[in-house]
């Protein structure tokens, strides 16, 4: 019971739960492993629930009916999502796909228990819309960038973006991974990348972009 309340003590209102409260979320949620790139949840699934990765990371996307796949954004540890609960928040209109990176454990409230405690509790009932506004804020964000940005800047920025987040100059994905997180196609991405090599911006190989010049990234 005390290894389990230490991982639930993870959750961004778990303070605001009272005794009780903190109990049933215990007992109605449980950790889960998902194995790189194995779909997590898509519309089509069983509503999984409120999920906190614990480990790894998860990309959030939307899937047409052609097939064109549009990265919304990546949940990394620590980070909470509801979009997963769609069944509880009517709010939410449309479907989206979460897709492990890397391999992840994730701490899931069954939708039941976390309509529930919704409904107990206003702290939670705060945190679901204000995660709900965040995650728009996310959503909108990507789509400015779709929309309006240069391939360039796009390009440009994710790899600036990686660099900041992992602190290392070497970016291990491949190109049709890339162009997965930008929004774009393989073709794009290569030819894009071709020309940040012939300005001694990047050096491409096979499965790993090394970083030459970060702040003319930056520039970009």
């Amino acid at each position: 019971m005390e290894k389990n309340r230490e991982i639930f003590q993870r959750l961004p209102f778990w303070e605001k739960l009272t005794e009780e409260q903190k109990a049933y979320a215990i007992q109605h949620g449980s950790v889960r492993h998902y194995g790189k790139d194995s779909l997590i949840y898509d519309g089509g699934s069983v509503c999984l629930g409120m999920a906190c990765v614990l480990k790894g990371s998860i990309r959030v996307s939307l899937l047409s009916e052609e097939g064109r796949e549009i990265t919304l954004f990546r949940l990394e540890q620590g980070e909470p999502c509801v979009l997963s609960a769609s069944c509880v928040i009517s709010q939410i209109t449309f479907e989206t796909c979460m897709t492990a990176e890397q391999d992840c454990d994730l701490l899931v409230i069954g939708a039941g228990a976390f309509r529930k405690l919704t409904e107990k509790s206003i702290y939670v009932k705060c945190f679901q819309y204000e995660l709900m506004t965040e995650r728009f804020s996310s959503v909108m964000w990507t789509m400015q960038q779709i929309l309006f940005a240069k391939m360039d800047q796009r390009l440009a920025g994710y790899l600036v973006q990686e660099y900041d987040r992992t602190k290392s100059a070497d970016i291990h994905m491949t190109q049709e991974q890339i162009a997965q997180q930008i929004n774009s196609a393989r073709e794009v991405v290569t030819r894009m990348l071709r020309r940040f090599a012939a300005e001694h911006l990047v050096k491409v190989k096979r499965g790993v972009i090394t970083l030459l010049d970060v702040e003319g990234l930056r520039k970009i």
